[in-house]
């Protein structure tokens, strides 16, 4: 699988919180950033991260290589965020499953596509390009669902599977991703946790998540609350499964301080270590 054995549950490393990070001492941590953030020439963000990179394992999760989108990656951008890993030497990279250009314009979301082959063809094209490019395995994230897409000739666990088949990719497992897809369309996030393909799950995210203010009950992704006890479930469940994987506690939104959150990542590491 190709998998750090170093690493064992991480945090998603927030500018306030540069400081905690590197002075943190608990075993096994490692940190995970946008890796659009940091691809410049330098500069004081820069240079933290790589601060942080002389401690702490890192770990790049990209969220603009639009993957599934009808066109090739963006040359400059694999350029840049090759230089990025060059330089800070991460143990893991990871993108999402979905598209967010089109016709040369940039969408600031994540969207969904019909899993058909031709989609699976494309995406598998890409993810050798991005591969070849960065002379890496990725890992390829599971994503969030929100309404009912027509044209699917694939499940989504069989869509994954053959992808990784195919490029060689590694897969990350989202399970907030999971609970909220499966309360939105209405199936079982117990079952799709079980038949997820364990031998090439790279990586695991948790996540908190939000109730549509809409009104609506519909689950956001909103990574801006601590992981819910549903999740916690699953992701035991998973781990009891497949066995120890690099896990990632993510907060975007509501950041509380270090030790808030360090407290949910140790709560993972126990976890993993009960694990055989």
């Amino acid at each position: 699988m190709n998998i750090p054995l170093t690493l064992g549950a991480g945090m998603g490393l927030k500018a306030e919180h540069y400081e905690a990070a590197y002075d943190c001492a608990a075993d096994e941590m490692w940190f995970e950033v946008h890796p659009e953030n940091y691809m410049v020439d330098g500069g004081p963000r820069l240079a933290w991260l790589e601060t942080i990179g002389s401690r702490h394992p890192l770990s790049l999760h990209g969220v603009s290589l639009s993957l599934a989108a009808d066109c090739a990656p963006d040359s400059e951008h694999l350029k840049r965020l090759k230089a990025l890993a060059d330089r800070v030497q991460p143990a893991l990279i990871s993108e999402h499953l979905a598209w967010s250009t089109w016709r040369g314009q940039y969408h600031p979301d994540l969207l969904p596509f019909p899993r058909t082959e031709q989609a699976l063809q494309r995406i598998v094209d890409n993810v050798e390009r991005t591969q070849t490019f960065l002379g890496r395995r990725i890992a390829i994230e599971n994503p969030s669902h929100y309404l009912t897409l027509p044209g699917h000739g694939f499940g989504e666990i069989e869509f994954l599977a053959e992808l990784s088949t195919r490029s060689g990719c590694g897969l990350l497992l989202d399970i907030n991703n999971v609970f909220i897809s499966a309360h939105n369309m209405g199936y079982d996030a117990t079952a799709y946790v079980d038949a997820f393909p364990g031998a090439a799950l790279m990586e695991i995210h948790l996540a908190g998540h939000s109730v549509d203010p809409g009104g609506a009950s519909l689950l956001i992704d909103s990574h801006d609350a601590p992981v819910a006890e549903q999740v916690w479930a699953l992701y035991q469940r998973l781990i009891q499964r497949v066995g120890r994987r690099p896990t990632l506690i993510e907060r975007d939104g509501h950041i509380p301080p270090f030790a808030e959150l360090l407290l949910e990542r140790d709560r993972a590491q126990s976890l993993l270590e009960a694990q055989p």
